[in-house]
């Protein structure tokens, strides 16, 4: 892989690095666009993904490491808090970067008296295609999101040979590059939530067709995806998958149920 792209001078690039800053320079980027066109303030813009790259980084940091303090690590989780593992560029876990980027975004608008829900339908498209860049990024790094390993010849040409630690199979075995599979599904979520995002005009449909299909798309990643299983042999990530799907799925219907009663007909 390539962890380290170029030097400029005596400053290393390194490719998670930049494809974490490219994530939120096309995130804000169609969120500015979102609130423009809905004449909001875009101001908003800057404060909101401030708050997502602070809440983002932070989460997946505290997430990974009681995720890898929790899966039997013999290590006190104390030890996990050295400079070298906070100021890693690996060892992010995405749904503790969700999770906190939703909180702080929640404090945010209710301190503005915004609406929540209308505020996560114009930001899905963005979080949908930034996790898919984000993916790429893990991908050169080489920070661990591999697959098991390739079977048939059909596969061996998307396949990438093991060259770490991380991953239970020999040096040399193509595994299946999930990163990638991952990045080419959130392109296709980003493209059909982009094409919805005027259709309703009740607040929390978009994000709920958000959350049912990242969390689709998660739990099918990771039956090929090499994670420790928990419960039922469902990894972590399945687990919060199932949880989002179920959110989704009651905040849409709820959600449609509005825009279709009597009162207030459909709108498009």
């Amino acid at each position: 892989m390539f962890p380290k792209l170029f030097q400029i001078g005596p400053v290393p690039v390194y490719s998670y690095g930049l494809m974490l800053g490219i994530t939120f320079i096309v995130g804000n980027a169609l969120f500015a666009r979102e609130l423009k066109r809905k004449n909001m303030d875009e101001n908003i813009g800057v404060t909101i993904t401030f708050l997502c790259l602070i809440g983002g980084i932070i989460g997946s940091k505290i997430f990974y490491i009681i995720e890898e303090w929790n899966f039997g690590s013999s290590r006190s989780l104390s030890s996990y808090f050295t400079k070298e593992i906070l100021f890693s560029s690996s060892g992010l876990t995405f749904y503790g970067g969700l999770i906190l980027a939703i909180l702080l975004v929640i404090i945010y608008a209710k301190s503005k008296k915004l609406s929540v829900l209308e505020l996560f339908d114009m930001m899905a498209p963005s979080a949908a295609i930034g996790y898919g860049i984000a993916r790429i990024g893990c991908h050169l790094s080489g920070d661990g999101d591999y697959g098991i390993p390739v079977n048939g010849t059909f596969w061996e040409f998307l396949g990438y040979s093991y060259v770490n630690g991380t991953v239970p199979t020999k040096e040399g075995v193509l595994v299946h590059p999930t990163s990638i599979y991952e990045f080419i599904l959130a392109i296709f979520i980003f493209l059909f939530l982009w094409s919805k995002r005027s259709k309703y005009k009740t607040p929390g449909i978009i994000f709920g067709i958000y959350l049912i299909l990242s969390g689709i798309e998660r739990i099918l990643i990771e039956i090929i995806r090499i994670n420790p299983r928990v419960v039922f042999d469902l990894s972590q990530a399945q687990i919060i998958s199932i949880v989002m799907i179920l959110g989704g799925s009651y905040l849409l219907v709820t959600k449609l149920k509005t825009v279709r009663s009597p009162d207030n007909p459909p709108q498009t």
